[in-house]
């Protein structure tokens, strides 16, 4: 049985609709990287796993137990974390209140205040700093280790490298693949197409909202994907799943 599993899922925004029957099985410890264009859908499908955004329609199952109408605060509690688009953090307590406060929203595990500074150590300096006095890339750290002191079974990262420099970026990829090595099941939506395919097992691309492409990484070629990235042409190879 998959660890999380959307069944035919649509979300909207009023009148609009921005992910369309989207169906997809993650396995436990799986990378999966969701590409596609501004507008694609990969930012509220994101949502709408996190317990966000609900859907008009559609299942969410996380590890046999459906969370479909579970909200955000309680579906932390049943293992999913997500680290949003433009961090979120809260700026005028302190990196370490910060993380004390997902520590008690979330669950007990491996994922501890030390744990936590072991992966993000450039934390370690700031933690009674105000979060919103950090720098972009302290902040994409801090932000993520919120999420997973949380002990999440899903880690769902938006956009983590946004507004970065390119140090920055180097630092935030280089503890995700600290994350790979620990075995953690993560969802990853990222512009960059190079560190995408770098970090991750399976690439998953939507376009108007809908799964257009969805392979192992290993069974697929960069073109392919640009390809359905901007819908220009069906991907044609074995072991790829077209839509």
């Amino acid at each position: 049985m998959s660890l999380l599993g959307v069944k035919g899922l649509d979300v909207r925004h009023g009148l609009l609709q921005a992910v369309c029957n989207v169906s997809f099985d993650v396995d436990r410890s799986e990378i999966v990287a969701f590409v596609g264009a501004n507008g694609a859908g990969k930012t509220t499908l994101f949502r709408a796993l996190a317990g966000a955004h609900m859907p008009t329609s559609g299942r969410v199952i996380l590890d046999g137990a459906d969370v479909t109408t579970v909200p955000d605060y309680r579906r932390v509690r049943r293992g999913i974390a997500l680290v949003p688009e433009g961090r979120h953090l809260f700026k005028d307590l302190t990196v370490y209140e910060n993380l004390a406060l997902a520590n008690a929203a979330g669950r007990k595990g491996a994922w501890t205040l030390d744990a936590v500074l072991d992966v993000f150590p450039n934390l370690v300096p700031h933690m009674r700093q105000k979060a919103g006095t950090l720098s972009g890339g302290e902040q994409q750290a801090a932000a993520i280790g919120r999420a997973l002191i949380t002990n999440p079974d899903v880690l769902l990262l938006d956009e983590v490298s946004l507004g970065l420099s390119p140090a920055a970026v180097e630092n935030v990829y280089a503890s995700i693949q600290r994350l790979v090595g620990a075995d953690t099941t993560i969802l990853l939506v990222e512009q960059d197409l190079d560190r995408t395919l770098s970090v991750a097992t399976r690439v998953i691309c939507m376009l108007e909202g809908r799964i257009v492409l969805e392979s192992a990484v290993g069974e697929i070629s960069r073109e392919q994907i640009v390809e359905a990235y901007f819908g220009t042409r069906q991907a044609h190879v074995e072991g790829v799943t077209t839509k």
